[in-house]
């Protein structure tokens, strides 16, 4: 008798599901691509090849980090979207190209929740909202005062950054008079807040560390929900004065959509002993960011409310700043 549709179905899919777990057996059995979609060199780079060299020492196979910058940090993932769901090839994202690119005018075609699987979040990326040494701003709050009645212009690394948006977070949720004064990077900004030029910015914390020791710049919040273990001292926006805010910056490794359960799990559980290697997050910290792992069915509930935050700012912007 030949056997019915149905059966020959339910052969088929246990046909796959017994390759899919001797694949996970035999992974990995060669060489693993990391795509890093950010230029050679910077901090985000660094990043990729601290873990890389760890998470190659894990699996027992070498990790390949390939630069592939471009789009905001969005080609290097539509590349990794096109890639075999293996497990052979995975890539790093960040806040600006997998929760806030997607809802740009003209964004890049890249659709994380339905192209990405998630492997789990590495980092956090401190931002602070600083003003000059001689600033009248002692605290949040002065500047809540003064910033609901006249403009007070707000520096940031660039327009659509995490630190452009998160002031214009910070001016919907209590009402303030904040435009935006785009920079190249978080340095030429602090310049200018030193110089007096603007009266504000929010950048990297590390970028100002210096000028925070030295007195030259003054710290009025993160824009994290906790305090960064870089500077505890600071207070975050929510301690200092505007309750329920938080705009974290982050970083996180993914894959393929349809990568099979099995090898997820031994990429995620490789992950996970990577970043508890206290000589491995130092080396993160010396890269001006903060380990933070989260798991990936945790990290994709993250990304899907970071998403939803970052639509809302988006939506709100005033039209001359979405040209």
């Amino acid at each position: 008798m030949r056997p019915s549709l149905a059966q020959r179905f339910l052969l088929a899919i246990c046909i796959g599901a017994a390759a899919a777990c001797v694949g996970a057996e035999t992974y990995p059995s060669r060489p693993i691509t990391l795509i890093a979609p950010f230029a050679a060199g910077g901090s985000a780079d660094g990043i990729a090849r601290v873990l890389a060299r760890k998470l190659g020492d894990e699996l027992g196979q070498p990790v390949i980090v390939d630069n592939r910058p471009g789009a905001g940090g969005a080609s290097g993932l539509m590349l990794l979207a096109k890639s075999k769901p293996d497990g052979y090839t995975i890539g790093m994202g960040a806040t600006g190209a997998i929760a806030i690119g997607p809802h740009l005018p003209d964004a890049p075609p890249l659709r994380p929740g339905e192209q990405l699987q998630p492997l789990a979040k590495i980092a956090d990326i401190p931002l602070v909202l600083v003003t000059g040494a001689n600033s009248d701003f002692t605290d949040l709050r002065s500047l809540l005062a003064k910033a609901a009645q006249t403009e007070e212009p707000t520096g940031n690394a660039g327009q659509y950054t995490a630190h452009h948006l998160s002031a214009e977070l910070l001016a919907s949720s209590a009402r303030l008079k904040l435009p935006p004064v785009p920079y190249k990077g978080s340095a030429p900004a602090v310049m200018d807040v030193m110089g007096g030029q603007v009266p504000l910015a929010v950048v990297d914390l590390t970028s100002v560390a210096g000028q925070l020791k030295a007195g030259t710049i003054k710290a009025l919040a993160v824009t994290s929900s906790q305090r960064s273990k870089l500077a505890p001292e600071i207070p975050t926006m929510a301690e200092a004065g505007v309750p329920g805010y938080a705009a974290p910056a982050w970083m996180g490794l993914f894959a393929p959509k349809g990568l099979p359960a099995p090898i997820r799990e031994k990429l995620g559980n490789a992950i996970e002993t990577a970043l508890a290697d206290p000589a491995t997050q130092a080396r993160i910290v010396d890269l001006a960011a903060e380990p933070a792992y989260m798991g990936s069915s945790q990290f994709g509930t993250f990304i899907d409310a970071e998403s939803e935050r970052w639509a809302r700012v988006i939506a709100g912007l005033p039209k001359a700043e979405k040209q």
